[in-house]
């Protein structure tokens, strides 16, 4: 699973939507899970209808929480926009990263999860 917080006026998270995308429907018949966590900066971000319509306009096809009173973002004691957590199939988190890039790097680790939740035993 790919937990990916985001807000959708970080230019950040915009540069990184590409690839959660992507991955998303690249790694879905594999058992791939994304789920997107809105957790606003701005008020303007609070309100659902805003959410729903950047959502729609920016393509995301994957589940997107709404974590207004950033109750999801204190569980993962995040502190950061955008943050992608993976988690392996017993529920561990496995891997996270903080900003922009490293594509490649979480690419192969999603690869590496996968291919670890089909082992016997998973």
């Amino acid at each position: 699973m790919l937990v990916d917080f985001w807000t959708f006026d970080c230019i950040n998270c915009q540069r990184t939507l590409p690839y959660v995308k992507d991955w998303a429907k690249k790694y879905e018949k594999d058992g791939l899970v994304v789920i997107g966590v809105h957790t606003p900066e701005y008020g303007f971000e609070r309100i659902i209808d805003n959410v729903r319509d950047q959502v729609k306009k920016l393509g995301i096809t994957y589940p997107v929480a709404i974590d207004n009173n950033y109750a999801i973002w204190r569980n993962f004691d995040n502190q950061y926009w955008p943050a992608h957590y993976l988690v392996d199939a017993k529920g561990q988190v496995r891997y996270t990263h903080f900003g922009e890039g490293a594509y490649d790097a979480q690419e192969q680790m999603i690869q590496q999860l996968l291919e670890e939740a089909k082992a016997p035993g998973a």
